[in-house]
């Protein structure tokens, strides 16, 4: 979808506080787009679409304990190196399947 915005106008902000059990997600990210609208489909008592601002981005509420913020530790280069055969082993065999 063509938007006429810029890559960095296209963000996602999310809003919570202390108070309310609800976040807000407002979002471009096609994935997270698709994500959202498939859960609150799924899960309407959790989660609902609550603006289309037509520049396609989309807001959603969310029920605080659904959204999960994860912090991930950079991996060790043996760590890399490791899943970077791992992939390349898999895709070989994959080829091989078809």
């Amino acid at each position: 979808m063509r938007t006429g915005l810029t890559k960095r106008e296209k963000t996602t902000t999310i809003y919570f506080d202390e108070y309310s059990n609800m976040i807000e997600v407002q979002t471009h990210n096609t994935d997270l787009k698709k994500r959202l609208t498939a859960y609150a489909a799924k899960y309407p008592q959790c989660c609902c679409q609550i603006d289309d601002d037509e520049q396609g981005g989309l807001t959603f509420e969310i029920e605080k304990g659904r959204l999960i913020f994860r912090l991930t530790a950079p991996y060790s280069k043996e760590r890399k190196r490791a899943v970077s055969e791992f992939a390349k082993k898999s895709y070989k065999i994959s080829k091989l399947a078809t």
